[in-house]
């Protein structure tokens, strides 16, 4: 029997050594980032986080009868509606309205990540799903906890302007665990352990496609 903590841990060693290097990170942390880099980010997200949060709901519709991923799905959504709260102070602070967030007019290449997990929400089984989200959800919190120190520092952003990536910082409260219980779920219903790692090694590399497009 496959286990899903084994299947999350091999597939995080994985992709750890690519998910180390991130340029426009690095630049941010040197203060060697251009301001417009924020700025695309910013609108970037903007309609990332929209996306991500009807996914989120569209999967909890999906997999209504299947273990607690239901609720699961919908404390992600719920997050994200959050997140595009904290996000409005962050474009704000580099130069951004909401009236420019509105006619942003993203790339293509950094909307490769919604997209995907688009597709997830409507034909990717459960456990594809949740491991991709699992390995990456690390990964992003990570930069984003390096975004959220070196903002203030190299490019003067009060908390509330970098609330955003302090938000996303840390995994939600039971994410993990959580996840790991409806990985195991479809595992033990008979789903693709490699066909899961293979989610998550796109989805990774979409992760690094948006970094790499706003830059």
């Amino acid at each position: 029997m496959t286990s899903a903590r084994e299947l999350y841990r091999r597939t995080v060693a994985e992709l750890a050594p690519a998910a180390a290097e991130n340029r426009l990170v690095e630049l941010v942390e040197a203060g060697e980032a251009p301001r417009e880099a924020l700025r695309r980010i910013a609108g970037e997200e903007h309609r990332i986080i929209r996306s991500d949060r009807r996914s989120f709901a569209l999967l909890a519709a999906r997999f209504a009868d299947r273990g607690r991923a239901a609720p699961f799905f919908l404390g992600l959504a719920a997050g994200e509606g959050e997140a595009l709260g904290l996000l409005t102070p962050f474009a704000t602070a580099v130069g951004l309205s909401p009236a420019d967030l509105d006619t942003y007019r993203s790339r293509p290449a950094a909307q490769t990540y919604p997209h995907y997990l688009a597709w997830l929400s409507q034909s990717g089984a459960l456990a594809d799903t949740v491991l991709a989200l699992l390995a990456n959800f690390g990964f992003w919190g990570g930069y984003c906890a390096r975004l959220a120190a070196a903002l203030p520092r190299h490019y003067g952003l009060s908390a509330e302007a970098t609330a955003f990536f302090a938000f996303f910082a840390a995994l939600p409260p039971g994410f993990e665990s959580d996840a790991l219980a409806l990985l195991q779920s479809a595992l033990d219903d008979g789903e693709s352990a490699e066909q899961a790692r293979h989610a998550a090694r796109l989805m990774q590399a979409y992760e690094a496609a948006f970094w790499a497009a706003v830059l």
